[in-house]
């Protein structure tokens, strides 16, 4: 694929990648967003008439 090229360590293992953000914008902020969700995935949720309730206050 033209525009994604990988690291290769001195192991001969991939380890990272270089993307073309003029070409696969898109696809960095799919993955990245991915990777967000992922990270977060552990936090406290709210309910959505918690959300309503605390802006109700305000």
């Amino acid at each position: 694929m033209t525009g994604i090229n990988f690291v290769i360590n001195d192991k001969g293992k991939k380890s990272a990648v270089v993307i073309d953000l003029k070409k696969h914008g898109k696809l960095w902020e799919d993955f990245y967003d991915a990777l967000k969700v992922k990270q977060r995935k552990n936090e406290p949720r709210e309910t959505l008439q918690m959300v309503k309730a605390r802006f109700n206050k305000k």
